[in-house]
């Protein structure tokens, strides 16, 4: 009977924090939407369509909704439990010997079923929706080229590389290289106007090369040139998108390529570790949510709890974006960099739980 009892109230408790989460992510994910869409009215024109701007929306509202879920998740736990506390019924359950531990509990059950399928959705829908909406966006506004920025730099052994643009199948346009000697002085420069990848190797098209010795330069121009580089479409992939839109697995696998040419890992080790303790966050942020419920926001309105919940999903979003810098600055290590502000709250949320105890 008790048993029975106790997982009804699990459910109510649940059922009523998930009811306020959901309302506060479609609110904050159609303001979003909505603020993308008039930022970009001004670029429809008989190519990039009414349609094609509202299939862009519909394609990134899968990385809105990952985005913004750990934020959800404490001003929903805010408003939930708030609504539970303001009529009472938190107080009936503690009269009824329900402790605190034990409605921590009802409310982190859906809290981590929520945080597995929101790594599953970052780590299989989220790169794929939003590389198609970009490209897809891409070809209608500039003529069938993804462009990124200025070009796309990159650098692979001797070799410094930029790219114009990345064509949606993978080709690319524009494609200048500087070669050094291991003295740094210009052993080559070349660009070819076009290139495919094909049998493992890229196929360079209508290259103008100029070779420089000690004291002349040679030029060159060929139809067609291979170009043996570790460079293949999939890790182009990953460069022209940011390292949060990218799979786990992409970021640990183009990590340990850059770390193979010797260049800098830390900024997508720290996206690697970020998402890889996604869940941590929302559990970390719902503790912090449920402590304040039963210490210093037990009795204030509905509004203030709102406030205080974004407030400080504000400043735990600045402390992780802080740390990136930092952590490239201080060599720390980007799994403690991704881990402290979690740790913080998860402590702070803890103590809080203590004294209310």
């Amino acid at each position: 009977m008790l048993d029975t009892f106790m997982t009804r109230l699990d459910r109510y408790i649940g059922a009523s924090v998930l009811a306020s989460l959901a309302v506060v992510l479609a609110i904050v994910i159609g303001l979003d939407v909505l603020f993308a869409m008039l930022d970009q009215l001004e670029q429809v024109n008989e190519r990039y369509t009414m349609a094609s701007l509202l299939e862009y929306l519909l394609l990134t509202t899968p990385k809105r909704f990952y985005d913004f879920i750990p934020l959800s998740c404490l001003v929903g736990c805010l408003i939930g439990l708030g609504s539970l506390a303001s009529g009472s019924e938190l107080t009936v359950m503690r009269a009824a010997g329900v402790s605190i531990g034990r409605i921590v509990l009802a409310v982190l059950k859906p809290i981590v079923l929520l945080g597995v399928f929101t790594v599953a959705l970052g780590e299989y829908v989220v790169p794929y929706t939003e590389p198609l909406a970009e490209s897809r966006r891409a070809v209608k506004v500039s003529d069938g080229a993804i462009t990124s920025g200025y070009g796309i730099w990159h650098r692979e052994s001797d070799e410094f590389i930029h790219i114009n643009a990345v064509l949606p199948d993978g080709s690319l346009k524009g494609v200048t290289r500087y070669r050094f000697d291991k003295d740094d002085s210009l052993i080559s420069s070349s660009y070819a106007v076009s290139g495919n990848y094909a049998n493992d190797t890229w196929l360079l098209n209508d290259v103008r090369e100029t070779q420089f010795h000690e004291d002349s330069t040679e030029a060159n121009r060929y139809e067609t040139q291979n170009w043996d580089v570790k460079l293949t479409p999939q890790r182009l992939s990953v460069i022209v998108v940011e390292p949060d839109e990218l799979p786990i697995s992409g970021l640990l696998s183009y990590s340990s390529y850059l770390r193979e040419q010797g260049l800098e890992t830390t900024t997508y080790m720290l996206a690697f570790w970020s998402k890889l303790f996604q869940p941590l966050s929302m559990i970390a942020l719902v503790l912090i949510a449920i402590s304040f419920i039963f210490g210093p926001l037990r009795s204030v309105t509905t509004g203030q709890r709102v406030i205080s919940g974004v407030v400080v999903g504000v400043m735990f979003k600045f402390a992780q974006d802080l740390l990136a810098p930092i952590s490239t600055l201080y060599s720390i290590a980007p799994f403690w960099a991704a881990l402290m502000p979690i740790l913080l709250c998860a402590l702070v949320g803890g103590w809080l739980l203590r004294r209310a105890g």
